[in-house]
C-alpha cells in the first residue's frame, strides 16, 4: 500500500530535487521513515536511526542496502522544509484515502466529527502565573518546587519556554499542558476512517468551526455525529446550511435539536458509530506518538498531525482489505 502511495507522488518528488549540490536523500526513504516512527512508536528521531541501523527488516522497508550508512538525526531537521512547502502529508494522505475510495472502504455521507488538544513536552514545572514578574531563582537548581498548585484552569499561566504553552481546561478538571493547538478529525462512520483532518488553534469555539471547515470539503455528506459539545445553535444552523443532518448528542436542557431530529433511527446509529472516533485519537496518542508534541509550530504540527493520520488509516486498511470478501 504505501508504494502504490509513493509511485502516485512521484511526480511530485521530483520537483523537489535541487539541480546544484550534492545529492539529496530521495523524500521517499524519509516518508518511509517517518512511517515506520509513527508504526512502531519510535519517540524520537535519533533513536529511529538506531532502529534502522540494526534492524534488517525496517532497512528493507525504507530502501537501503546492509552495507548503506545511516542518515544523521539531524536529516530529517534539513528537509523537513522542503516536505513542509511542498505539502506533502497531505498529498500522502490524500493518496491513502483514493486507496480506500478505489477499495468500496469509504462512504460520503455519514460522517462524525471531533477534536483533541494537542499536549506540549513542557512540566507544570515551567508555569508561572501570567502577572508575576521576573521568576525567582529556584530553590533547588536540580529539582525546583512546583508553584503551579492552586488555581490551575484558564489561561492563567504562561510557560517559561521560547513558545509559551496554555493551560486548558479539560474533562474530571484535568490540566493539559498544550501548545495553542487542537486536532480535528472527520470520521467516515462506516469503516472507521479518517475522511479528513486538520490542526486549529486551541480556543473555546475551534472544534465547531473546523467541524464546518472539514464538512464544507465533504462531497454529498448526509449525516454528522457528535458529542454535545457540538449542541449549540451556531453550529446547528451551519450544518444545515451545508444540507446535512446534524445528529450531535442532545443536551438535557437548552438543546440545539429536537424530536424532529432524534426520531429517526439514523439518529441512534449516529450515536452508536460516532464513539469509533475515539480509537483515532488513543491510536494516534498512544501508538503514533502524538501523546506529547515532539515539535512547535502549527503548520509543523499540522503536517505531523496529517501523516500520522494516513498511518492510522494504513493500519485500517490492512485490517479491513484482509477480510474475506
Amino acid at each position: 500500500m504505501t508504494d502504490e502511495v509513493l509511485a502516485s507522488l512521484s511526480p511530485r518528488f521530483t520537483k523537489m530535487y535541487s539541480d546544484i549540490g550534492r545529492p539529496s536523500i530521495p523524500p521517499e526513504q524519509l516518508l518511509r521513515a517517518l512511517l515506520l516512527q509513527s508504526l512502531y512508536t519510535v519517540r524520537s528521531e535519533r533513536l529511529l536511526m538506531e532502529e534502522i541501523d540494526y534492524s534488517v527488516l525496517f532497512r528493507w522497508f525504507v530502501g537501503l542496502g546492509m552495507d548503506d550508512p545511516i542518515w544523521s538525526p539531524t536529516t530529517f531537521r534539513k528537509n523537513r522544509d522542503r516536505l513542509l512547502q511542498s505539502d506533502i502529508a497531505a498529498a500522502f494522505f490524500d493518496a491513502v484515502v483514493a486507496q480506500a475510495k478505489a477499495a468500496d472502504l469509504m462512504s460520503d455521507e455519514h460522517f462524525t466529527v471531533d477534536g483533541t488538544l494537542l499536549e506540549a513536552w513542557a512540566s507544570l514545572k515551567s508555569f508561572r502565573h501570567k502577572d508575576d514578574g521576573p521568576p525567582m531563582p529556584p530553590d533547588d537548581p536540580g529539582n525546583p518546587r512546583s508553584i503551579f498548585t492552586a488555581r490551575r484552569g484558564g489561561m492563567t499561566r504562561i510557560s517559561r519556554r521560547p513558545i509559551p504553552t496554555r493551560c486548558s481546561r479539560a474533562k474530571a478538571w484535568a490540566v493539559k499542558r498544550s501548545w495553542p493547538n487542537a486536532g480535528h478529525v472527520l470520521l467516515d462512520n462506516r469503516h472507521g476512517l479518517v475522511a479528513n483532518v486538520c490542526v486549529t488553534a486551541a480556543t473555546g469555539t475551534a472544534e465547531r468551526e473546523a467541524a464546518l471547515l472539514l464538512l464544507a470539503e465533504a462531497a454529498h455528506a448526509g449525516t454528522v455525529g457528535g458529542d454535545k459539545g457540538f449542541d449549540v445553535p451556531s453550529f446547528v444552523a451551519g450544518v444545515r446550511a451545508l444540507v446535512i443532518a446534524p445528529h450531535v448528542a442532545q443536551k438535557v436542557k437548552g438543546s440545539a435539536i429536537d424530536g424532529r431530529t432524534t426520531r429517526h433511527a439514523g439518529y441512534t446509529i449516529s450515536q452508536q458509530r460516532r464513539k469509533l472516533i475515539e480509537q483515532v485519537f488513543g491510536w494516534m496518542k498512544t501508538v503514533g506518538g502524538l501523546r506529547k508534541l515532539r515539535h512547535r509550530g502549527g503548520e509543523l504540527v499540522d503536517w505531523i498531525v496529517t501523516f500520522t493520520a494516513a498511518a492510522y488509516n494504513l493500519i485500517r486498511l490492512r485490517t479491513l482489505l484482509a477480510r474475506p470478501a
